[in-house]
């Protein structure tokens, strides 16, 4: 504190100078804790000005007035920093709960948790803990935050909460303790990851179906070549006996049930995409209005059929059969989930899928698609089987009731054809299958071929047979000479080579399976080529390999039969190739 007589120099332009005439400035520092804030004065009479009694009050004033001036500009502090952050509470975008401690009850909540649980702020209020997660996921969710108190975790991943409408959504939650207004808190941040959780599911049953095709693939393969040997040289032996003898009617049941076993394993070819195809451009309406005669006695009197075709649709690039056997599988497994009287819908249209359409649907790409849907009014399905629906050999029929390849089957064909599928059920409302298939959107192409009945099966010609495996080679090669053809047999690449040069005379057709140890079915025919300039080439095998086909789909110009086949399917085929211009 300083005490100084009036100066009329001194004050001349302080405002309290008339104050201050003939009396002494008092003055201090307005100081709190270090913080400076200015300065007080005072004048009193000179008689005065040393009296401690007054200096000692005055200087108490001064302290005060600089605690006041402090409280303010904390207060003011406090106000700014509780702005700055409840901008941030209520902007994030995560989740944000605060529950005190020892009740569990609700004390604040931010928007983006109203809207992720579809509580407003005044209902959260009135909640507790247990209010947002499913009553079966308690105690786990329990024994998550008792371990987040603990320490032993900061994050506890996909924990289940409970919405207002009673649905379910996952989110990842991170916890951590605070004391608000002296009460013990938990604050807790949601980050919602159903979406996340749903695409990771999604993803993993791609892989897994992935997976189950390779291995379907790759057994049909190796039991087709069996049932090659079964199927033909039951076939041949049927051939040399007469029908009444007695083991003729065994052969004939050797052959139907080798042959309901083959259609097994197209099944499983469909679904692993090694089925082979001959596409061609058509269009579905006239496709699918081809098929409602036989599917109408398919599905029976006591189901409705009813045909929506859109009015103008898209082209489509397509094996034809491949939309039969879609067609087929999804009416005979509607028709299973209408348990007495109900309706089937068939329809078609077109749709543009997005991005954010494909973004939300694993599997899908942006673009134009062909749309045809099977829907009807059965049983539907829930959660659980519309999870495992396309696994191969996954039923919810009775064991006589069917082999589980129907939707399996679909999916494969869809896929190999880059389409997508989208199922819509729940129990008790039936279900809807909408399959999207590309757009084709080249100029229109004509593919039409011979019928069986305008071909004259017998044949002179000489053929060039190529398989490694002993026991196809040798039916194959008993076929082709009841035929009237001459066949140079050969197990190896290097095999068909020697005969190729040693042959005195045309060689007029090569028939060789694609896949063989030495070399592919594709390279061989490209060598002997070389030699054989007018060899036609008829490739065989129990799934095409990528040298004749890309998923399955032939090449422009291949020729293909798959195994197992009958005489007549390779007579057929044979003399298709023969016939056709070099």
């Amino acid at each position: 504190m300083n005490v100084t007589n009036y100066n009329a120099s001194a004050c001349r332009n302080c405002p309290l100078a008339e104050a201050y005439r003939g009396n002494a400035a008092i003055t201090t520092e307005l100081k709190y804790k270090n913080r400076r804030y200015g300065y007080m004065g005072i004048a009193v009479p000179i008689k005065f000005a040393n009296d401690k009694k007054g200096s000692s009050l005055f200087e108490e004033i001064a302290g005060e007035i600089a605690h006041a001036l402090a409280s303010i500009e904390q207060e003011e502090a406090v106000k700014e920093a509780e702005k700055r952050y409840r901008a941030i509470f209520e902007g994030a975008s995560e989740g944000i709960l605060v529950a005190d401690m020892e009740t569990r009850r609700f004390r604040y909540c931010n928007p983006a948790i109203c809207e992720m649980l579809g509580y407003s702020e005044e209902e959260f209020i009135e909640l507790d803990v247990t209010d947002i997660h499913p009553k079966e996921s308690f105690d786990h969710v329990l024994t998550e935050f008792e371990a987040q108190a603990r320490g032993d975790k900061l994050l506890t991943p996909s924990l289940p909460c409970l919405r207002k409408d009673g649905s379910v959504i996952y989110a990842d939650v991170h916890k951590t303790s605070a004391v608000i207004n002296g009460r013990e808190c938990n604050v807790m941040f949601f980050t919602d990851v159903t979406k996340r959780r749903r695409m990771e599911s999604q993803l993993r049953q791609a892989q897994k179906m992935e997976a189950i095709g390779t291995l379907a693939g790759g057994v049909a393969h190796d039991f087709n070549n069996m049932l090659s040997v079964i199927i033909g040289n039951a076939e041949l032996a049927m051939e040399s006996m007469l029908p009444n003898d007695p083991l003729h009617g065994t052969l004939h049941e050797i052959f139907r049930a080798a042959q309901r076993s083959a259609d097994i394993t197209r099944q499983l070819l469909a679904f692993a995409r090694k089925q082979t195809t001959a596409p061609k451009v058509l269009d579905l309406n006239e496709t699918v209005e081809v098929m409602l005669k036989m599917l109408r006695r398919l599905i029976g009197e006591d189901v409705d059929l009813s045909w929506q075709p859109a009015v103008k649709i898209w082209p489509l690039r397509i094996d034809p059969s491949q939309i039969d056997q879609v067609l087929v599988n999804l009416c005979v497994n509607a028709r299973d989930a209408i348990c007495d009287v109900g309706k089937i819908t068939i329809g078609t249209g077109t749709a543009t899928l997005n991005e954010d359409y494909c973004a939300d649907h694993p599997g899908c790409v942006p673009g134009d698609f062909v749309v045809l849907t099977v829907s009807d009014d059965g049983c539907g399905m829930d959660q659980e089987i519309l999870a495992n629906l396309f696994e191969p050999f996954f039923t919810t029929k009775g064991v006589d009731k069917g082999t589980g390849l129907g939707l399996a089957t679909v999916y494969g064909i869809v896929k190999q054809n880059q389409g997508y599928i989208d199922v819509a059920s729940e129990s008790g409302r039936g279900t809807t299958f909408r399959i999207y298939l590309p757009r084709y959107l080249a100029e229109t192409e004509s593919l039409e071929g011979k019928t069986p009945d305008k071909l004259n099966l017998d044949g002179t010609e000489t053929i060039l047979l190529v398989e490694d495996e002993p026991s196809i080679l040798k039916m194959t090669r008993m076929m082709l000479e009841r035929m009237g053809y001459k066949v140079l047999a050969a197990g190896t690449a290097g095999e068909a080579f020697a005969h190729a040069r040693e042959y005195i005379g045309e060689i007029h057709l090569l028939i060789t399976d694609v896949v063989m140890p030495e070399m592919n079915g594709r390279d061989l025919a490209a060598k002997l080529v070389l030699l054989y300039p007018n060899l036609k080439l008829l490739f065989m095998s129990g799934y095409t390999a990528n040298v004749i086909a890309h998923h399955g789909v032939l090449d422009e110009g291949i020729q293909f039969i798959q195994k197992p086949f009958v005489k007549q399917n390779l007579a057929i085929k044979v003399r298709e190739v023969l016939d056709e211009p070099k």
